[in-house]
């Protein structure tokens, strides 16, 4: 035995070689390459439906446009009285009509077939009646059309008065009566057509419109 072959050393084993792979197809890899990124694409997709829906959904705690009204009567009284009182309990204002219609876009009333006791606060009276009229919700302010008449009662010297006319707008707390139409006038035995008036109790003062033509009574000697 040659111990100098066993001594020398032994030759690296030959390299193995490993068979390459075969090439896929491009839309092999592209398949294979979505696979992987899926997931990220998925949550992606998520987020962003997430905030498209939070920046559209309506917001239940902002104020919307509030919804007009409409000139509709929501309530309406057959055969009615109606009565308003003052802060200190006494009556100030009854109303009396065949039909009323309540207009909550204006708050008005609308009466027909109206007649109106108004007692002021030092206790004259007044008395109103027409067809139709249209007032605000205290009754304090009422236009008067068709046949329209106001008759303030007398008290101490002075005599009663009396409105007539086809349109009258008295204005009860304040004392006051407007007409753009012609107004019989009546005081006593006098009496004054106007085209127009502007009559102020309170102030005791009065603008007539043209034309104008009054019967004044002579007091007897």
């Amino acid at each position: 035995m040659d111990i100098d072959n066993l001594l020398q050393p032994l030759a690296p084993p030959p390299p193995r070689t490993v068979p390459a792979r075969p090439r896929q197809p491009w839309h092999w890899q592209l398949g294979q390459l979505l696979s992987a990124y899926l997931p990220v694409v998925l949550m992606a997709l998520l987020a962003l439906g997430t905030w498209w829906l939070v920046q559209n959904t309506p917001r239940t705690d902002a104020p919307g446009p509030a919804a007009a009204l409409r000139h509709d009567p929501d309530y309406t009284m057959q055969g009615f009285t109606m009565q308003r009182f003052g802060a200190d309990g006494r009556l100030r204002v009854q109303v009396q009509g065949a039909q009323m219609r309540h207009y909550p876009d204006t708050d008005t009333l609308e009466i027909d077939g109206v007649t109106i006791r108004a007692l002021s606060p030092s206790g004259a009276v007044t008395h109103a009646s027409a067809q139709r009229a249209l007032s605000n919700g205290d009754a304090s302010e009422v236009q008067l059309f068709g046949g329209a008449r106001l008759v303030r009662d007398g008290s101490g010297a002075a005599a009663q008065i009396e409105f007539d006319s086809e349109f009258l707008h008295a204005f009860l707390a304040t004392e006051r009566v407007r007409s753009n139409l012609p107004v019989v006038l009546r005081q006593g035995t006098s009496e004054v057509r106007v085209g127009a008036i502007d009559y102020d109790n309170l102030s005791g003062t009065a603008k007539f419109g043209a034309p104008v033509r009054a019967r004044f009574a002579v007091p007897a000697r």
